[in-house]
């Protein structure tokens, strides 16, 4: 499997682990709903109901955002390779390992540091498009792309 492959793989996992999780929580609050519905009554017992489906509400919306960073990289052919930089492309610009997809957590793969960024964010904004050679200054900090594959 190639590195950009061993990435894309890693980021995959990565995001339909926290889709299991946050399922997980969801699945779990609906039960300690349903269970405190039964054996209690009063104000308390509408307070905690209040804050459950609050949770509710903040683990559904985390799940409908990994649901699209899923999305997102299902998309993503990471056996293809291009000249110019293009959403999936892995750049090394300045010695740093950047994976055009969605924004996710920095990772290490064969010792090698990679993060993750969206085509949409500054710095992806300034590489989409770009070739191996070209120059560009972000936040007085100069960059110049040394590889695309």
């Amino acid at each position: 499997m190639e590195f950009k492959q061993k990435i894309h793989t890693h980021y995959l996992q990565m995001v339909q682990d926290r889709i299991d999780v946050f399922r997980d929580m969801i699945t779990n609050l609906t039960e300690d709903s349903k269970n405190d519905a039964k054996g209690s009554a009063g104000d308390k017992h509408e307070t905690a109901l209040s804050m459950m489906h609050i949770e509710q509400e903040k683990l559904t919306n985390k799940l409908k955002e990994a649901i699209a960073q899923k999305a997102v990289l299902d998309k993503i052919d990471s056996s293809k390779t291009t000249e110019n930089i293009i959403s999936g492309s892995l750049v090394k610009a300045n010695g740093i390992h950047l994976y055009l997809s969605v924004a996710l957590p920095k990772i290490t793969i064969e010792g090698i540091n990679v993060i993750a960024l969206s085509p949409q964010s500054p710095l992806g904004s300034h590489l989409m498009g770009n070739k191996v050679g070209f120059q560009f200054e972000i936040n007085k900090t100069h960059y110049i792309i040394q590889s695309v594959e």
